[in-house]
């Protein structure tokens, strides 16, 4: 099979991805093999092709936003049959035994393991997955469109259930990237209202046409007090601006892997049992309702294709912060 894989991290200018021919992976006990329709391009693959993400093993094949289809399976597979369509995202597993997986919070698990960073993930023609952290994918997406769905999408969509909002409630979003674009979508169909900043003028007025009913800078305050907020900026301040257009009891949850320092502000903004929170990876529970739910509603994704030779070309351009909603690695097959 083709594949792009990661032996050394460095700029993305440097193309460090390498393109070449690997054996096709063999299925063990209790997974899938997929072969891959399409696979996203995030950026924590692009924190790890540089090395801002410490790599676990090398070499790796990145991208953790996969499409596909059944193509074998390995001994105690059940429920999945060949010709089955499949997902795959960040989680590619957990131990199953201690207290964070038998609670349902699995995405705490210590000894959690990731797809394109622990396994093998999508930049190649063939992929191996768990088949308990295989996600069912409506058949009413595309494989382009469904990509973006597996990371942005799920997390965005975590990011909402951590901050509490309910139908109805003020709901700010700092930032308005990829999964912001997917979180506004479930927002408004949950009868939010929706309040975003970002300092792009275009990407303002693009959050107005999705049904925000403000938009406007970090610096401007919202028109009315928040109940929640999500962050999707990776910078402390912003998180200082939206937990300081919350209102008394509201949360602002972060959705970041890494987040520059946070800096100093006064007590008086975290008084009134305010809240800030994490957002630490999602469960499979996560992703199958939200897959589900965008099928419902449904979401509207913005693909920009590259052909899988081109993986290297997706992350400059993402890097760059030139990519229409989501870059989308698309395999032949």
């Amino acid at each position: 099979m083709r594949a792009m894989r990661l032996s050394r991290p460095g700029p993305a200018e440097s193309r460090p991805l390498e393109a070449g021919d690997l054996p096709d992976p063999v299925p063990g006990p209790g997974e899938l093999l997929l072969e891959v329709a399409a696979c996203g391009v995030c950026r924590t693959d692009l924190q790890l092709v540089e090395g801002d993400l410490a790599a676990r093993r090398l070499p790796i094949v990145p991208g953790h936003q996969i499409v596909g289809r059944v193509a074998s399976l390995g001994p105690d597979a059940p429920g999945w049959a060949v010709g089955d369509r499949a997902g795959v995202g960040w989680l590619g597993g957990s131990c199953g035994e201690c207290g964070w997986c038998r609670s349902g919070r699995e995405n705490l698990c210590e000894q959690a393991a990731f797809t394109g960073w622990d396994r093998d993930g999508g930049y190649a023609g063939k992929a191996l997955v768990r088949a308990d952290f295989a996600v069912r994918l409506p058949e009413r997406f595309a494989d382009l469109a469904a990509a973006p769905l597996l990371c942005g999408g799920v997390i965005g969509y975590r990011a909402l259930r951590v901050s509490g909002i309910r139908p109805g409630e003020r709901l700010g979003l700092y930032g308005f990237g990829a999964s912001a674009l997917l979180a506004i979508q479930v927002a408004v169909h949950w009868g939010c209202q929706v309040f975003v900043a970002t300092r792009s003028p275009a990407e303002q007025q693009r959050a107005r046409e999705m049904g925000a009913e403000w938009a406007g800078s970090y610096e401007d305050p919202p028109p009315l007090p928040l109940d929640a907020a999500v962050t999707f900026a990776p910078a402390g301040d912003v998180v200082v601006a939206a937990l300081r257009a919350l209102d008394r009891g509201g949360v602002v949850a972060v959705n970041a892997i890494h987040l520059d320092r946070i800096p100093e502000f006064s007590y008086d903004l975290l008084w009134w049992e305010r809240q800030i929170r994490s957002v630490a990876n999602f469960t499979r529970q996560d992703a199958q309702e939200f897959v589900d739910l965008a099928a419902r509603i449904p979401i509207h994704t913005v693909a920009d294709p590259y052909p899988l030779e081109e993986a290297n070309t997706a992350l400059l351009r993402l890097k760059e912060g030139r990519v229409p909603g989501a870059a989308v690695l698309v395999l032949d097959g």
